[in-house]
């Protein structure tokens, strides 16, 4: 029997052969593989366990690692720094024990050292004229009297020569007078020719005072050198805070050449604030401190301005300060403690004893193998002696002096400890 095919028959049933074949084939791979697979599995879990094993094995290591450094903090007190008596001897601590006492409640101002203006000149020539030499530098302590710079002047050339002439007109007159005065006596001349000779002789003396004054008022006086050399000197002992002259520069009679400030002394102006007006009055001793570290110094207020500042509000007051060593300079801000009355307080510790760790004050007390940090409370604070307000007792001993070597001593062994 023959039969018929068409060629898109054909090609459907090559089609489906060949899908059969591909199936087949998938098929023996895949029972192939399958026991090995679970093998493999088999495998990975006993690594899993082993793994398992060893971690716990590890942990157990590390929280006994951990468990030994948590029993070795726990040794030492926190906050105890150590110390034998050898080397508390050694650092100069001294203790002393938390009392009552009283302390001083004040109030803090702000304030800035400027030039006593009562000793401070501004130092002109008075005459124009031009620079011949500069003698005094700036920041150079000069004399009273010192000479400063010289300075040709013509002006004061043309002065010096009427005094000399009107100085020669004196003598001249005064002979003058003498004779007549004589001839009238002996009755030779009339009292007229006396009389008028008198009166040219006292208008000579007139002339060359007048003369002499204005050398004077200049600062000049007569010269035996040149006539047209000016001097400028010192008023005072002073230090040169300003130099505005060169050589060979021509000046003004109102040039300002050298300004010169008397430092033994200086101003504090301090700016008072409305509300603290009543505080603060003359006569009221306040204490100065510097910003920037150094000894505190006394003063007493000498004057409270009656008007406010535009632009700050605020009234002025200024305290005169000793300055020996010139410690104070004109443009340093300080702060100002002017003193509002005394408060009892139930505790209290030197000034000295309060140090600061991770921004919180601390009390060094006596321990029995050295000393204990321990955490305060401040209260008011009069500069020497600080309230305690909470953290310590009355009685309590603690380092009043050398608690900066305590604290060291405690950075000290923390950071060992961290290490």
């Amino acid at each position: 029997m023959t039969l018929n095919i068409d060629k898109k028959s054909a090609f459907s049933i090559l089609a489906v052969v060949a899908v059969g074949i591909v199936l087949a084939i998938a098929i023996l791979f895949w029972k192939k593989d399958a026991p090995s697979g679970e093998g493999e599995t088999e495998h990975a879990e006993e690594t899993t366990a082993k793994s398992a094993a060893k971690g716990g094995h590890s942990e157990g290591k590390e929280d006994a690692h951990a468990e030994g450094k948590e029993e070795s903090h726990v040794d030492a007190a926190p906050g105890l720094v150590k110390m034998t008596s050898q080397q508390i001897q050694s650092a100069g601590i001294v203790t002393a024990k938390a009392s009552a006492a009283s302390v001083d409640t004040a109030v803090t101002l702000p304030g800035e050292v400027h030039f006593n203006e009562d000793r401070t000149a501004h130092v002109v020539p008075r005459v124009a004229g031009v620079v011949e030499s500069v003698s005094a530098a700036l920041g150079q302590d000069v004399r009273k009297g010192q000479a400063l710079a010289e300075i040709a002047s013509p002006e004061l050339a043309e002065l010096r020569s009427a005094a000399l002439a009107a100085d020669k007109r004196v003598g001249l007159a005064r002979v003058t007078y003498e004779r007549e005065k004589k001839l009238w006596e002996d009755k030779i001349s009339a009292q007229q020719d006396f009389l008028q000779a008198e009166q040219q002789y006292r208008e000579a003396q007139i002339e060359a005072q007048s003369a002499r004054s204005k050398l004077t008022a200049l600062g000049a006086g007569s010269s035996s050198g040149a006539l047209n050399r000016y001097v400028l000197r010192a008023p005072f002992n002073a230090v040169v805070v300003e130099k505005h002259l060169v050589q060979g520069e021509a000046v003004k009679e109102d040039a300002n050449a050298f300004v010169l400030s008397d430092l033994s002394k200086v101003w504090v102006q301090i700016a008072v604030s409305p509300k603290d007006l009543q505080t603060i009055r003359v006569g009221q001793s306040v204490t100065i401190r510097s910003p920037a570290g150094g000894e505190a110094v006394n003063g007493k207020v000498s004057y409270v301005g009656n008007l406010l500042g535009e632009q700050t509000r605020t009234a002025t007051a200024r305290v005169v300060v000793d300055n020996p060593g010139l410690a104070w300079r004109p443009g340093l801000f300080v702060n100002v403690s002017v003193v509002r009355g005394k408060k009892e307080a139930a505790v209290t510790v030197q000034a000295d004893g309060v140090q600061t760790i991770e921004d919180k004050p601390v009390v060094f007390v006596k321990a029995a193998e050295g000393f204990r940090a321990q955490p305060v409370t401040l209260g008011a604070s009069d500069g020497k002696v600080v309230e305690i307000v909470q953290g310590l007792t009355a009685g309590a001993e603690y380092v009043a002096t050398g608690s900066f070597v305590v604290k060291a001593e405690q950075g000290k062994g923390s950071a060992e400890h961290e290490h």
